[in-house]
């Protein structure tokens, strides 16, 4: 890796905080991710270079061989780890974006059960929303009408004009979302004090190709070693998401 000088990085685009264009129309990126990426970089000697993909082709892509790594506020699960092993430096949940105002008085995941929801295609959350279809019927509810997206700012794009009543998306890109968006004043989001960091909060990690065991071990030192200086704690306050570091870089945390 050091010879080729570069790492070849997946990142699904748009996905804030995570990963940004710096201007729209412009290919520059920013971000926790882009950020975090660049720090790695630095530590190894070898570039990060960040090219966009949507995310449910991103693990086809590294399997196929166009790419060596994914970071995309990815959540490392048991299922992803059958094809990539993962350096996790953060844990999240979902969150509930919901219009400004909170016109459908959205206080926690029961209050979706009948409702038409948004989420992006291929996501942890798609995930969580299906698994809680059996929650709503058996409160005697209607289930959740799922909407998927190819990107979350199309699913945000459907709560602005109310085709959905809410938007599944992490809780920190939520968070982002309703902080940044026309000036804080186009949506909000659900603070749900049974699950104050999210919904089934889980590891977030950088997704290694398994034909790089070696790759894995550098980003895992890496990725500690920018957590024991502050660097980690420094990228995810840069963007409103302390509370989102890790102390330690797990290799594979996620467990059933």
């Amino acid at each position: 890796m050091r010879s080729a000088a570069v790492v070849r990085v997946a990142t699904d685009v748009p996905y804030a905080p995570f990963v940004m264009f710096v201007a729209e129309g412009k290919p520059e990126l920013t971000g926790l991710d882009y950020d975090l990426g660049q720090a790695l970089g630095a530590k190894l000697g070898v570039r990060f270079a960040f090219t966009a993909q949507k995310f449910d082709g991103i693990v086809p892509a590294i399997q196929a061989g166009r790419f060596d790594a994914v970071m995309s506020a990815m959540t490392d699960t048991e299922e992803r780890q059958q094809v990539l092993d993962f350096v996790d430096y953060s844990v999240s949940g979902s969150g509930i974006l919901v219009a400004k105002g909170n016109p459908d008085h959205i206080t926690r995941l029961d209050d979706l059960c009948g409702k038409q929801v948004g989420a992006e295609a291929a996501t942890h959350q798609l995930d969580v929303l299906k698994a809680h279809q059996t929650a709503c019927t058996d409160a005697g509810r209607k289930p959740v009408s799922i909407q998927t997206f190819p990107k979350d700012s199309d699913a945000q794009l459907a709560l602005r004009s109310r085709k959905v009543v809410a938007d599944l998306l992490t809780k920190p890109a939520a968070g982002w979302t309703a902080k940044t968006a026309d000036g804080g004043r186009a949506f909000e989001v659900v603070d749900d004090p049974e699950a104050a960091g999210g919904y089934e909060a889980t590891p977030n990690g950088i997704g290694v190709t398994k034909r790089l065991p070696g790759l894995t071990g550098a980003i895992q030192k890496a990725v500690q070693a920018l957590i024991d200086d502050g660097t980690l704690r420094k990228i995810c306050a840069k963007y409103g998401v302390a509370s989102i570091a890790v102390q330690e870089a797990t290799k594979n945390a996620a467990v059933s």
